[in-house]
């Protein structure tokens, strides 16, 4: 049974990743601090999920990853074989607003972590990072060995920093650090924000949502339960300095997964085009053979698939807003 620190963990990849986590029989630690980006609530449901899983042992720390003397006490206080930090301040578009919460949050968070991993046992660390940090590079399918040195706004250049990070305190103190740049995510408990999440609401509310470039820009949609797998094998494996994408390897139209969600829920999503915001891309592509590699990393669920697991979730847990 290992002891994992989640951080992020009453969030949408922290809490799949803290159920998943119980139900094989470790110990999960789950730092959150359950922030307003969105509704605290929907963040609480999330976290009695985490509790229903069977098998290991959660604990919930209600905290701040800026909180420095906090996380030397966490660390000190327990053995932890392993840290997935998933705690961010997320959104591209929210990044360009204020960008020094984004840079407090995802880089001096990050980096308090890392100094009490050096200085408590050197647990393995995972980092949840962002397809976005690879810009807009003309290499397709997107490879870690790209420069990934052109981000588009402060939310990807934080992440960016924090990989980073990683690899001083690798190179330094020799901690095994993954960081794993996640595509596009989905799926159940997913945030409003997403525009998986904005789509069925409008859908169910008759609220019209922007859609960007007449739905033509094209993203690697991956299903939540399959980023989970990866980051529970990033877990598993000590891998010394690693970047891994996680994605699905299968760029889809936006225009094609919105016609997902609609025949999962019978009716039309209420859109209005409106052109791209200067920090998007136009196209995501993971090139997932390193993660295949090291990782055993195979994604499982078609966007049809995931589309129609998703609208159920919402239907039962959102409804209609």
């Amino acid at each position: 049974m290992a002891r994992v620190l989640v951080t992020g963990a009453a969030g949408f990849i922290g809490s799949h990743t803290a159920s998943r986590l119980a139900e094989r029989g470790d110990h999960v630690v789950g730092l959150d601090n359950f922030n307003d980006y969105y509704d605290p609530a929907r963040k609480r449901a999330n976290w009695r999920d985490v509790v229903g899983a069977e098998a290991g042992s959660v604990t919930l720390v209600e905290g701040d990853v800026r909180d420095r003397e906090l996380i030397q006490r966490l660390f000190s206080e327990h053995a932890f074989d392993a840290v997935a930090h998933l705690a961010a301040m997320a959104g591209v578009r929210a990044s360009v607003d204020d960008p020094w919460l984004y840079y407090d949050v995802n880089v001096t968070g990050t980096l308090n972590l890392l100094d009490a991993a050096q200085r408590y046992g050197k647990p393995n660390f995972v980092l949840g990072s962002t397809s976005s940090a690879y810009g807009r590079t003309e290499r397709r399918p997107f490879v870690e060995d790209d420069s990934a040195d052109r981000p588009l706004a402060p939310y990807p250049a934080s992440k960016r920093a924090a990989e980073l990070l990683g690899h001083s305190y690798h190179h330094l103190f020799g901690l095994d650090f993954t960081a794993l740049r996640f595509f596009t995510v989905y799926g159940p408990r997913g945030r409003p924000d997403m525009m998986a999440y904005k789509v069925v609401d409008s859908m169910l509310t008759g609220r019209s949502i922007p859609l960007y470039d007449g739905g033509r820009m094209v993203r690697d949609w991956t299903f939540v339960g399959d980023i989970v797998d990866g980051v529970l094998a990033a877990i598993d494996r000590r891998l010394g300095y690693q970047v891994i994408n996680l994605g699905r390897g299968e760029p889809v139209l936006l225009r094609e997964f919105i016609d997902h969600l609609e025949a999962a829920s019978g009716t039309r999503a209420h859109l209005v085009d409106q052109p791209v915001f200067a920090a998007d891309v136009d196209y995501t592509f993971a090139d997932i053979s390193k993660a295949r590699r090291l990782l055993g990393y195979q994604p499982k669920v078609s966007v049809r698939e995931g589309t129609q697991e998703f609208y159920a979730w919402f239907v039962n847990a959102v409804g209609r807003g």
